[in-house]
């Protein structure tokens, strides 16, 4: 069994890394913060002091890192990856970041003998924990079909698409999808609730019409016990990343834009510490003159 390393323990990573411990693989840890693996730790993880110590302790390095300077300093910083002399030569990165960054890093780590796999995960911290992630993949196919196992370990469904940078593309076009799709349910909310219909109600009938998924009842279910549990949201980050690669691209994306604005808006005014759903109820509370509190409903 590879002996692998995890660099990056919050709310997503802690999740992934403890799945791939069940699945009996030895893991080597590293978090700015280490108070993050103490539970890892306690698992029988090991805890290394620097991405270059967990490199050359392991396999194949695996990270889960919150922003594109994160990934920049594990790469290439001081104690970074560049710097292992021994050890792996294999880094997949789950990050929510652009596909600016992880090319960019993958060219400079090229010249170390390093491959680069880019990945990404769909879901939040609890499905993590429960190893449902949905994963998307890009990069070097036979290093995809190489480690099924591990990735299997962590997601219910493992997803190759294409040349490196696409999977950080996908996680932008996706939250993109849902940052549209939350803010549309509540709007669509609004207007039932002011014609007398209350939220219960139009949970029932998203159940049973064609547009029901698993993403709106999850919307709905937050909607109607107006539980919005506090955590930063990483979908504005995400979504700016797309809109950014779509002017580059040139290609246009009204709606999406508009979404966006919405989250500006919740950003502006303080409304933006929850969740997605959270955020969306409490930015149309603004909009219409009432005031956004952390247990309310949308109608």
């Amino acid at each position: 069994m590879k002996t692998l390393g995890f660099i990056g323990t919050g709310g997503m990573g802690v999740g992934m890394a403890a799945n791939l411990i069940k699945a009996g693989y030895r893991l080597v840890v590293s978090d700015v913060r280490r108070e993050q693996a103490k539970g890892l730790e306690a698992q029988g993880a090991q805890f290394a002091d620097s991405p270059k110590a967990v490199a050359e302790s392991c396999d194949l390095v695996l990270s889960m890192l919150p922003h594109n300077d994160a990934v920049k300093t594990v790469a290439l910083g001081k104690g970074g990856l560049v710097e292992a002399t021994t050890g792996a030569k294999v880094w997949i990165d789950f990050s929510s970041i652009d596909k600016e960054t992880i090319v960019g890093v993958n060219g400079e780590l090229a010249k170390k003998g390093w491959t680069v796999v880019d990945a990404s995960a769909g879901g939040v911290e609890e499905v993590a924990a429960a190893g449902q992630l949905a994963l998307w993949l890009s990069g070097s196919k036979d290093l995809f079909d190489e480690h099924q196992p591990i990735f299997k370990a962590m997601g219910k469904s493992v997803l190759h698409v294409g040349e490196l940078g696409n999977a950080k593309l996908v996680k932008n076009c996706m939250a993109m999808l849902a940052a549209v799709q939350h803010m549309s349910i509540v709007e669509v909310c609004r207007l039932l609730g002011a014609g007398g219909l209350d939220a219960a109600t139009f949970q029932n009938i998203l159940k049973n019409s064609q547009q029901d998924s698993v993403a709106t009842r999850r919307i709905m279910e937050i909607v109607v016990s107006g539980n919005y549990k506090p955590r930063k949201s990483w979908m504005p980050k995400d979504v700016n990343f797309g809109l950014d690669m779509a002017r580059e691209m040139e290609v246009p994306m009204p709606f999406v834009g508009l979404a966006q604005q919405m989250f500006a808006i919740a950003q502006a005014t303080g409304q933006d510490g929850y969740e997605a759903t959270g955020i969306a109820c409490n930015v149309y509370d603004v909009l219409y003159g009432k005031k956004a509190r952390l247990r309310t409903h949308c109608l």
